[in-house]
């Protein structure tokens, strides 16, 4: 947590309220946040700035601003960014990074702080590893069901693990490989060589039918997820599998089932997953 539909979420409320608002001062509360400069360097370069379009790639948000330099956040586990029109607004627990705007305030929160930041050029590749490694974004729409399903063959792993590759389809993670691969009736240790191209085909809608009902649903918050005007996502109640195990399958009735692939738990129904 989060993933790609959490951070969509995010992103379409910052998308709404940041462009054309100017950084006035930053307060970075807890510098090992910041991956690639220090807090004097990082208010520095966005003093003064104003932003502009706020995108997203897989579980990443880039801040887009009017400078040489944007921001780039991976919320990780428990990151979050909150906007309040009012810059006196209480700002959210946990508050680890706040940006005073000439519109409101931005705070960026952390439970357990393992979120990150940086300073990435405005145009071209960001030089940060994990970002500019990227498949493609499991929502682009360039990315086509016939496409997703000769990678997927292709590959030499279970069907889960290549879903959790962010290589291979930016945005998937834990909670939403589990939900789309009981909707497409498959097993989630089956070898990817061992998976039809209808059976692949079915499973890219799947990943996008998960996603964009938890995206309507304001996303899935067990815990600590909270959208960018700081409240709760509601998608918790459409999951059919994840943090089920050992519940009656919504479908059929019998026991989820939970096991482990690729170090990560998951859930699966025995009878409805072949």
């Amino acid at each position: 947590m989060p993933e790609l539909p959490e951070v969509e979420v995010v992103r379409r409320y910052l998308d709404e309220h940041l462009p054309g608002s100017e950084i006035e001062s930053v307060d970075v509360k807890l510098p090992r946040l910041l991956k690639n400069a220090s807090p004097e360097a990082f208010g520095a370069a966005l003093k003064g700035r104003v932003f502009a379009a706020v995108r997203r790639k897989g579980k990443y948000l880039v801040l887009g601003l009017d400078g040489p330099k944007s921001l780039l956040v991976h919320l990780r586990m428990t990151g979050r960014l909150v906007w309040k029109a009012d810059p006196g607004a209480r700002l959210p627990p946990y508050t680890r990074i706040v940006f005073q705007l000439s519109k409101g305030v931005l705070a960026y929160g952390d439970v357990r702080t393992l979120g990150e930041l940086w300073l990435i050029p405005s145009q071209g590749l960001s030089g940060v590893p994990g970002f500019d490694a990227l498949g493609p974004d499991a929502l682009d729409p360039k990315l086509t069901a016939e496409g997703f399903a000769r990678a997927l063959r292709a590959g030499r792993s279970s069907v889960k693990a290549f879903l959790l590759n962010q290589r291979n389809l930016a945005g998937v993670g834990n909670i939403y490989a589990d939900e789309a691969l009981f909707l497409a009736g498959i097993r989630p240790e089956r070898p990817c060589a061992a998976v039809s191209a209808q059976e692949a085909e079915r499973l890219f809608k799947t990943v996008r039918q998960v996603f964009e009902t938890s995206i309507e649903s304001g996303g899935t918050t067990f815990r600590d997820f909270l959208d960018g005007s700081g409240r709760e996502g509601g998608n918790a109640a459409n999951l059919y599998v994840y943090g089920r195990e050992g519940k009656p399958c919504r479908v059929c009735g019998t026991a989820i089932e939970l096991t482990h692939i690729a170090g990560r738990g998951t859930r699966f129904c025995p009878k409805c997953q072949s």
